[in-house]
């Protein structure tokens, strides 16, 4: 599975469940290293860097995950999972169905 195929599985599946999905479709004008989607829903915010199964973020890319994990962490109410999650998302999350668990 490619990672413009695994996108647009993800894009879809979140679409139908009622997220809001943002992809930068040409990034060459933007920070480097921001992830590849950022999807929103009820309050949450996931973000989701997406990489074929073999390929590894980039150092930029695994900075702003880092940070972004950060914030979820902060972000958290005293009882309840975070409202903010960043995600690094290959094929075998899609097949296992661990992407569409995050979403639902």
């Amino acid at each position: 599975m490619t990672e413009a195929v695994l996108q647009e599985a993800i894009i879809e599946c979140a679409r139908t469940l009622g997220w809001l999905v943002y992809h930068t479709h040409d990034s060459r004008h933007s920070a480097k290293g921001f992830p590849d989607l950022a999807l929103v829903r009820d309050g949450r915010l996931v973000f989701a860097e997406l990489k074929a199964e073999g390929k590894n973020p980039t150092l930029d890319q695994e900075a702003w995950l880092l940070e972004l994990r950060t914030v979820g962490t902060l972000a958290r109410p005293h009882n309840e999972g975070p409202r903010v999650q960043a995600f690094l998302w290959r094929p075998d999350d899609w097949l296992s169905g661990r992407i569409e668990s995050v979403l639902r």
